[in-house]
């Protein structure tokens, strides 16, 4: 199993791959839940191309180093949203689908915390890994070998403020003295 490396590029192609299968279905929804912290810029992007309300279910599973020890699944106490209330048809937005618990999981907690009836729950990832114990209504790349795949966001996961504050510091020293030889150049 070679492990899946994936750039912005790609990372934001595959978004609008989605977005196009989930419009190809037909199916309309009102609502899209997307689980934190995976599934946010995937929700964002996609309440901002088909104009829906987006709520955000925070859970976690995955701990130790770079974040690869799946541990138990945790859930929010709330779901965070600006409506009064939740949507009846509910696209549930993770970036993939690993274990295929957490998807399984968070479709009974929807109905179990809505305190509006929902009808239909669909589901939406980028990646869809065999080993999962459910299978996504949506997805864009179906991964056979079940590599673990590295986002481009994941360096973020070993950077500290510290670090970037001295990086930038750097810069900031930079654009001073550029400001002041131009102030010293006009006299």
């Amino acid at each position: 199993m070679a492990d899946l490396y994936v750039s912005w590029s790609d990372y934001h192609q595959k978004i609008e791959k989605l977005a196009a299968r989930i419009y190809a279905s037909g199916w309309q929804f009102n609502q899209i839940v997307c689980l934190a912290r995976g599934g946010l810029r995937i929700g964002d992007i996609l309440s901002r191309i088909y104009h829906q309300p987006l709520a955000i279910l925070a859970t976690s599973s995955y701990s130790g180093a770079g974040k690869q020890e799946r541990g138990n699944l945790k859930f929010a106490k709330h779901l965070t949203m600006t409506s009064t209330h939740l949507g009846s048809k509910i696209l549930l937005v993770d970036d993939l689908v690993d274990s295929g618990i957490t998807l399984q999981e968070t479709i009974p907690w929807l109905h179990q915390y809505s305190e509006s009836p929902i009808e239909d729950i669909r589901s939406a990832v980028i990646w869809y890994k065999s080993c999962s114990v459910i299978e996504p209504d949506y997805y864009v790349d179906y991964l056979h070998d079940n590599p673990w795949i590295h986002q481009p966001f994941e360096p973020y996961e070993m950077t500290n403020p510290a670090d970037l504050a001295a990086k930038y510091a750097l810069d900031d020293n930079l654009e001073m003295a550029r400001s002041q030889y131009e102030v010293s150049r006009n006299y």
